[in-house]
């Protein structure tokens, strides 16, 4: 059998396709990593229990955006949920901002009131703990009336726990800077 030998150039024409194919390949499907992907998973009723337990009463409003951020996404569509029907949402509250939710400082945490009272109306459970109610010199009578008063944040936790629902810790940041510095 003969061998033949071919000159230099007949070897670098197969890398050199290759190399092309790669990048034709590559600036074509440029145009799908040009984006993220939408996806509506397939979400199952929520079993949730929020433990606030915050550094800083003013920081309420902030955790309750974590609220919000499991609410609305799945009121609406595709999902649709009611949260009266199809929603399990417990806040159990047991830091500082325990004090935004004593009547005595309503006109003070205002807003956070009426968030919290609108959420209680689409079926959310405000709990606060009875340990640090007693801690804070609260009873019963000095707080709203969509707070329940539990023995210990750290009962209700694990019996919610035990449960099956899915404990959500709200950390809560001060941000330095606005969104838009930060784009």
């Amino acid at each position: 059998m003969k061998r033949t030998i071919l000159p230099a150039w007949h070897l670098a024409v197969p890398a050199l396709l290759m190399w092309l194919a790669l990048a034709l390949a590559a600036l074509g499907s440029s145009a799908v990593w040009a984006q993220a992907k939408v996806i509506t998973p397939d979400y199952e009723p929520p079993r949730v229990v929020y433990d606030f337990y915050l550094d800083d009463p003013g920081k309420i409003n902030a955790a309750l955006y974590w609220v919000r951020s499991l609410i609305n996404p799945l009121q609406a569509s595709p999902y649709n949920m009611d949260p009266m029907l199809d929603m399990d949402i417990v806040v159990v509250i047991h830091g500082t901002e325990i004090v935004t939710v004593a009547k005595k400082n309503e006109a003070k945490y205002e807003d956070a009131v009426a968030r919290m009272r609108y959420y209680a109306n689409l079926g959310v459970d405000f709990h606060v703990c009875g340990l640090a109610a007693e801690d804070y010199d609260y009873d019963r009578e000095d707080f709203q009336d969509f707070i329940t008063l539990v023995p210990s944040a750290f009962t209700d936790l694990v019996h919610y726990q035990q449960q099956g629902y899915a404990v959500i810790k709200p950390e809560v940041f001060l941000r330095t800077q606005s969104i838009e510095s930060m784009r």
